[in-house]
């Protein structure tokens, strides 16, 4: 889980006529199916939830072997065109942070009660795509797939963390590549560092937050891609022309604007863009 920095999150939401709210907490319940409870449960390792701020991701992709050419931007609206042209395009992915609800509970296990485990690897995967099992990592998650899908792929320095952990997990199914980023001291090293920075006091790592990031993305082929580790597997929403982003307004109505619709008013949502760098 995550928690977004009030203030971006404010911008995101005011720009659309919504105030930002606090983050709350939950409980969790144990000993259920992945379908029913698929979050990493007590005990498990954990790390410091990452704060929404494209700065502090920008370093941490930026110190695991992203090219600088690559940035994070703020996303200060979903809907207003204005506010969308100030992103580089094309932008490559998109990262929301949104609340774990009961009404997404409701609609993510409807969904996914109908969907076997996801089992795939190697080249031929359309994206790839990595389980969860880290408390409080599902920043670091949506930027791992954020970075390791589409053209950044190829953005990723020869000999990095990232570049060694990609070539280790394409020929890995799902649980044994989680297994790797468990057993990467480099990657807890970076995000810890990164976590330590953000402009809002972070959340302990072992606490329970409603707040959750998902990542879009767009292949080499068109398809527009959810992928959260909380999730069975990676989920295709549709197909996108190739003049078409993860910020057209295609992409957009197949993916995050769902999530909007979907709570009917909650306020906590912000969000983040993998694109060119501006500087």
């Amino acid at each position: 889980f995550a928690y977004p920095s009030y203030f971006r999150q404010n911008e995101l939401l005011t720009s659309q006529g919504i105030p930002s709210t606090e983050l709350s907490h939950r409980r969790k319940s144990h000993n259920m199916s992945t379908t029913t409870d698929p979050d990493p449960q007590q005990g498990a390792l954990a790390f410091i939830p990452l704060e929404a701020n494209p700065q502090l991701m920008t370093d941490l992709i930026h110190k695991l072997g992203v090219s600088p050419a690559l940035q994070m931007h703020d996303v200060y609206s979903l809907t207003d065109p204005e506010l969308l042209s100030f992103i580089p395009r094309p932008a490559l992915a998109l990262l929301l942070v949104f609340p774990v609800s009961a009404a997404y509970e409701s609609h993510r296990m409807a969904e996914d009660s109908t969907t076997q485990e996801y089992t795939a690897k190697g080249d031929s995967e359309p994206v790839i795509w990595w389980k969860q099992t880290i408390r409080n990592a599902c920043g670091l998650m949506g930027l791992l797939h954020a970075v390791s899908n589409g053209p950044a792929r190829n953005l990723i320095e020869e000999g990095s963390t990232l570049d060694s952990l990609l070539k280790k997990s394409i020929d890995l199914p799902p649980a044994e590549r989680s297994r790797l980023l468990e057993q990467t001291p480099a990657l807890a090293t970076a995000h810890r560092e990164a976590a330590s920075v953000g402009d809002t006091a972070a959340p302990d790592a072992q606490d329970d937050v409603d707040l959750h990031y998902v990542c879009f993305v767009k292949d080499t082929r068109g398809g527009i891609w959810e992928l959260d580790g909380r999730r069975k597997g990676p989920i295709k929403r549709g197909d996108l022309e190739e003049n078409e982003d993860v910020l057209s307004t295609k992409a957009l109505s197949l993916g995050p604007l769902k999530f909007l619709e979907r709570e009917g008013g909650d306020l906590r949502f912000s969000a983040v863009a993998l694109a060119g760098s501006l500087d």
